[in-house]
């Protein structure tokens, strides 16, 4: 089971090219759904909007320190998700978005390149695609029942639903309907077809969801970091406790003489009284 190459099972059973075209207008409608969601939502006009307004303001940077900003960028706010303070929602994000990379990456090289026969595929592509999607399960269900901010902290019911779920539940029911699919043998039947339409509500639902997001999230961190590089710090105030400017506020009169480490506060424990 876990060398068969699933897609040419099905594929035996399909018009030629039926797969091959579906992966190609799943792409599409990313690309489709992704350019209206920075339209709707004007993300690229607000990062021209703040470019203009901190344009002169900041230090000049070199074209180095760009490319070391970038760098720092990709590893850092990418590759190694270092927004999230949480350790467990750093590894279930981690979890789930290598697990994708890998199954999608794996589903594209089954498709295209081997659906001809499958004895033919080599049994890395299977090997991988089954790791990628038992990853994205791991990573998703344990966000969904154990991590989520209203489940966790709120008490509410992680069967609870709301519009900002698309993405997560559009996911979670592909992938689970795809290990389903290939774990009774990948045939043209009900959960095929599940699983194709649970698919075209993960990418065509791309506006309403938060898929778009991932791929100007690494935009916003880099801008975050130039702004912080040039001092503009995203037009942001930039004073501390610790400068004595600061201190003189009238709002700060009461923490002017505290000590700046004032305990845990409210992280000293998970906030589960509810």
């Amino acid at each position: 089971m876990l060398s068969v190459n699933p897609f040419a099972t099905a594929g035996a059973s399909l018009p030629a090219g039926f797969l091959q075209g579906f992966l190609l207008l799943m792409a599409l409608a990313v690309v489709a759904g992704t350019l209206f969601d920075i339209v709707h939502k004007g993300s690229a006009r607000y990062f021209f909007a703040n470019m203009r307004t901190t344009k002169g303001k900041g230090r000049a940077i070199g074209g180095g320190e760009l490319v070391s900003i970038a760098v720092q960028t990709a590893i850092v706010d990418v590759l190694a998700s270092g927004e999230f303070c949480s350790p467990k929602r750093r590894i279930a994000h981690l979890l789930g978005m290598y697990g994708f990379v890998l199954y999608v990456v794996a589903t594209a090289v089954m498709v295209f390149g081997y659906t001809a026969d499958a004895t033919s595929t080599p049994a890395i592509w299977p090997a991988l695609w089954w790791i990628g999607a038992l990853m994205v399960l791991v990573g998703g269900y344990w966000f969904w029942f154990f991590i989520r901010v209203d489940v966790a902290a709120e008490g509410h019911s992680p069967f609870r639903l709301a519009k900002a779920d698309l993405f997560v539940l559009s996911l979670l029911a592909s992938v689970t309907l795809a290990v389903l699919w290939a774990a009774t043998g990948g045939g043209v039947g009900l959960l095929f077809w599940l699983y194709i339409v649970a698919t075209i509500v993960l990418f065509g639902g791309v506006p309403w969801s938060k898929f778009a997001h991932m791929f100007f999230k690494p935009a916003a961190a880099f801008d975050k970091r130039v702004s912080r590089a040039n001092g503009t710090a995203e037009n942001l105030p930039t004073q501390t406790r610790e400068d004595p400017e600061q201190q003189k506020r009238h709002s700060m009169e009461l923490l002017r003489d505290a000590p700046m480490d004032m305990g845990l506060g409210i992280k000293r424990e998970a906030p589960r009284h509810y």
